[in-house]
């Protein structure tokens, strides 16, 4: 895992890579902050490139990339330069005034989209509550909806607040936090009937369907894509009741399917999408976008005292510049084909614990199979322990999302490793 080439060996600055590493205590750490994250024992410290390092020293290959979000990897060149110059600039004022770099940002994701109109906020979770309520004002002041209903999918994750983790198909993010939010309903992921149905029998006096919430491709649902077919009868589904369709675009957005957006990939157009994640490369961003004719928000109805200041706003804006004058994406789609390739080589080798592999560009999954014994956090555990740094999606799901500059070289490297990190929990 040592091994570099002269151009990656030149991105990991001297006076970083010289400073001594500070001793890190666990136990000090796990009694200052709250146990809501189950760590794996490593402290990590620096970055560059597809690479970081622990405070021992030791080197790691990241495919996990803050869970699909470094979208340009560690200490990009041309993050550094954004982050520098903005922070000696300007890094926050209130949204009271215009923020030219917010207004540079969303003319970029416009340009680069099917929507018209952009709002900022923090995070995904941030980002699919601004759809949520956008929706809900819409279906009461133009479907004249009393109390809409959202739709969303089993296996679904928006996020973590009490509106997101309801919205979210996934009974165990839910647990001890009930009364939850009302006014949604789950059906079942690329099952056209269920939906069909849902549209038929929630239409009843003062109830309706306002808006159909899903991910083009569910990635902690166990990175399962899609299916065309469904997706155009949604869309077709939606023409014709006026039913907003709302893409959560915050894991696969951002070129990681090899596309700019996910829903690329399914030939139809949402009426809002969500983006976070890969948006700000790692810095806390989130944003909205609408088409037009939803845009129903007034002064006063929707906020937020950081989105969109002018420090993640020019960071996020270099990410989106870098992603086309690096031509990054057509990278995306070889090194992913590269991956899945090599995951169905090492399948094939395996057949009694690998069911599947599958995803779009650099956000793949290999399910495990149902007889298996492992689990993925077994298989991530292992991968670790070979200087590879994965992440489950679900029990059963192995997720690989490197940031987009992965090379073909590290992508060996990678499948070696899980070749090896199989081996091991397979013996």
């Amino acid at each position: 895992m040592s091994v570099q080439t002269p151009v990656e060996q030149a991105t990991i600055p001297p006076e970083i890579d010289s400073v001594p590493s500070t001793p890190f205590d666990a136990d000090s750490f796990n009694q200052a902050v709250m146990s809501t994250y189950s760590r794996y024992p490593l402290a990590l410290e620096r970055g560059a490139g597809c690479r970081v390092w622990d405070t021992q020293g030791r080197e790691y290959l990241d495919f996990v990339a803050g869970i699909a979000t470094c979208t340009l990897g560690h200490a990009h060149p041309a993050m550094v330069e954004a982050v520098t110059r903005q922070i000696q600039k300007l890094h926050h004022v209130s949204n009271l005034y215009y923020i030219p770099e917010q207004g540079e940002l969303a003319k970029w994701l416009i340009q680069h989209s099917c929507g018209d109109r952009a709002f900022f906020c923090n995070s995904g979770a941030e980002a699919n509550e601004a759809a949520i309520k956008l929706a809900r004002k819409y279906a009461h002041t133009v479907l004249k909806i009393d109390q809409p209903i959202i739709l969303t999918a089993h296996a679904s994750f928006h996020g973590r607040t009490l509106a997101t983790v309801t919205a979210t198909g996934q009974s165990k993010y839910q647990k001890y936090f009930d009364p939850l939010v009302p006014g949604f309903h789950y059906v079942e992921y690329n099952n056209i009937a269920e939906v069909e149905a849902a549209v038929s029998e929630l239409d009843e006096g003062d109830y309706g369907v306002a808006a159909i919430l899903i991910e083009p491709l569910q990635g902690e649902g166990g990175v399962r894509p899609g299916d065309i077919a469904y997706f155009q009868r949604l869309r077709e589904i939606c023409d014709e009741t006026g039913i907003l369709l709302i893409f959560d675009e915050v894991q696969v957005g951002m070129g990681r399917s090899g596309k700019l957006w996910g829903y690329e990939h399914l030939g139809v157009e949402p009426d809002i999408f969500t983006s976070a994640k890969g948006l700000g490369g790692g810095i806390p961003i989130g944003a909205m976008i609408s088409k037009k004719f939803c845009d129903v928000f007034q002064p006063g109805e929707h906020a937020s005292t950081f989105g969109g200041n002018p420090f993640v706003c020019g960071v996020a804006l270099s990410v989106c510049q870098t992603l086309e004058k690096e031509q990054i994406l057509p990278n995306v789609e070889a090194r992913g084909e590269q991956l899945r390739r090599g995951l169905n080589a090492i399948a094939l080798k395996y057949p009694q614990h690998i069911a599947e592999v599958r995803g779009w560009g650099l956000i793949n999954g290999m399910e495990l199979t149902a007889d298996t014994q492992l689990t993925a956090a077994q298989v991530v555990k292992a991968a670790v322990d070979e200087g590879l740094l994965l992440v489950p999606a679900g029990p059963k799901v192995v997720r690989f999302v490197p940031p987009l500059i992965v090379t073909e070289a590290e992508v060996k490297i990678a499948l070696q490793a899980v070749e090896k990190a199989l081996a091991t929990v397979t013996a």
